[in-house]
């Protein structure tokens, strides 16, 4: 399944938000992030090892701070790249007295959009 953070109407639960960020892995993850990587490229780059890698890239798109999209390969053989779906975090203390998190988002590339078009496509059929 393709996650797009853009595509959801309320923001994250702060508490995700602010437990992948203070995660070093997933920052020097966020930081590599320099447009869209398959898992396996971000391992390599970051020396993280692929397993972990994994589970830090769950948990930055549980979070909402990447966005999935699937590469539509002639061989069959898709694949799943990451890239960052934010442009800020704006953390913020409401009337409550509770945390509330605000993400900035940059405009989906065309390939990127057209990536979610292909998905939603072929969810319907």
């Amino acid at each position: 399944m393709v996650r797009d953070p853009s595509s959801r109407e309320e923001e994250p639960d702060p508490r995700d938000v602010l437990a992948a960020l203070s995660d070093d892995a997933a920052a020097e993850i966020i930081a590599a992030l320099d447009g869209p990587k398959t898992a396996s490229q971000i391992s390599e780059e970051c020396d993280i090892p692929l397993s972990t890698t994994y589970r830090k890239l769950e948990r930055l798109t549980d979070a909402d701070l990447l966005r999935e999209s699937t590469e539509i390969r002639r061989d069959g053989q898709h694949t799943t790249r990451y890239s960052v779906a934010f442009d800020s975090v704006t953390v913020e203390l409401d009337e409550e007295n509770e945390l509330t998190v605000e993400l900035s988002r940059p405009e989906p590339a065309k390939d990127e959009r057209l990536a979610a078009l292909w998905s939603e496509v072929r969810e319907e059929t």
